[in-house]
């Protein structure tokens, strides 16, 4: 079985970043509304927020995806920048709510977010910098050499 390599594959990585987002999100939010429930009783205005929320992190993500997937088909530089500055503003939220987390599980999802943007980015900067061609890891030698004893 062939090795699959994530060099460019945007559209992977950001599926990836939007499911687990998507689910963490949904476990913070329904964390939220359980605490503030037990806490001080106003379950349905909490209810109401958190569900506004999530479906506001699941629509954001979704379009990202959909970026990182269109950057990756096209090998669009622009499309890839421009995924590159939804994915930083990504990070700096993130970078934000890890420091002023509320429970372990919300620093939790800040700090993987963050790094699933950083991984975003990485793939995303390949795509920019290969210029619209074919990304590849690692440039080859253009002087190659035969192996030693064969013949054209």
């Amino acid at each position: 079985m062939d090795n699959v390599r994530l060099t460019y594959q945007t559209a992977v990585a950001c599926l990836i970043q939007f499911v687990t987002m998507s689910f963490l999100t949904l476990a913070n939010e329904g964390n939220s509304v359980v605490t503030t429930c037990h806490n001080h009783g106003d379950c349905f205005s909490n209810l109401l927020s958190s569900l506004i929320f999530f479906m506001l992190t699941a629509v954001w993500f979704g379009v990202v995806w959909m970026l990182g997937y269109t950057a990756q088909e096209q090998r669009s530089r622009r499309l890839a920048q421009l995924l590159i500055v939804a994915e930083l503003a990504i990070a700096v939220v993130a970078v934000f709510n890890a420091k002023h987390h509320t429970d372990i599980l919300s620093l939790f999802t800040s700090l993987l977010d963050a790094l699933l943007a950083l991984w975003v980015i990485s793939l995303a900067f390949r795509i920019v910098r290969a210029g619209g061609g074919r990304v590849v890891s690692r440039q080859r030698s253009r002087n190659r050499t035969r192996p030693s004893g064969r013949s054209n």
